[in-house]
């Protein structure tokens, strides 16, 4: 996910990080320049859903606008032969393992 912040603020006229805090601090959300760097910066540690919310309120848009999915950043899928991630709802398969810790023989 990208964070679009600055962007979606700038949309709105406002330009500086200490307005938006400001107005956040109107809302409600009394937070610490140094995560109010962070925010405005583009790389928030975490971000709370409350906050989120005091966010779009403020700015008067959507999480859409705020976090735009990069699918193209996600690894493609392991090759055969290498450890797959199941699907949800997929059963696993178990493989049963001897109680003295030795293998089994070959199926």
């Amino acid at each position: 996910m990208k964070w679009n912040l600055r962007l979606a603020a700038a949309n709105r006229g406002i330009w500086k990080a200490s307005e938006l805090q400001r107005l956040l601090a109107e809302r409600g959300m009394v937070i610490s320049a140094g995560k109010m760097s962070g925010l405005w910066s583009g790389h928030p540690a975490s971000v709370k859903l409350e906050d989120l919310d005091v966010i779009c309120a403020v700015l008067g848009c959507g999480i859409a606008e705020l976090l735009i999915p990069e699918p193209e950043l996600v690894p493609a899928p392991a090759k055969s032969g290498q450890a797959q991630i199941k699907a949800v709802g997929e059963t696993p398969v178990v493989t049963p393992k001897r109680r003295d810790g030795r293998s089994l023989p070959p199926a």
